[in-house]
C-alpha cells in the first residue's frame, strides 16, 4: 500500500459476494478459501508526499482472512 488510512472507514457497503467476484480463484489461491466479498467505503488517507485526501477505497475481505488489496478508486476532494 502506498497510503495510510487516517481514522475510520465510513459508508462501507458490499457490492459483490462469492462467484460474482471475477478475481475469486486468484484470491482463494493466494489467501485461502472463505466467504469473499468485494467492498467499498470512504476514508481520509495520507499519501506518500504527506498530503491528506478524502478517497473512495475498494478492497476484498473474507472472515478469518481480513481486508486484502486495498486500492484508491477515486479522490473526492
Amino acid at each position: 500500500m502506498f497510503f495510510e488510512i487516517c481514522g475510520d472507514l465510513g459508508d462501507v457497503e458490499t457490492f459483490a459476494i462469492g462467484k460474482s467476484i471475477r478475481e475469486l480463484p486468484r484470491l482463494q489461491k493466494i489467501y485461502g478459501k472463505g466467504r469473499w466479498r468485494k467492498r467499498k467505503g470512504f476514508a481520509d488517507v495520507r499519501l506518500p508526499n504527506g498530503t491528506i485526501r478524502k478517497v473512495e477505497l475498494h478492497w476484498y475481505e473474507a472472515s478469518g482472512v481480513g481486508k486484502k488489496e486495498l486500492k484508491i478508486k477515486r479522490f473526492l476532494d
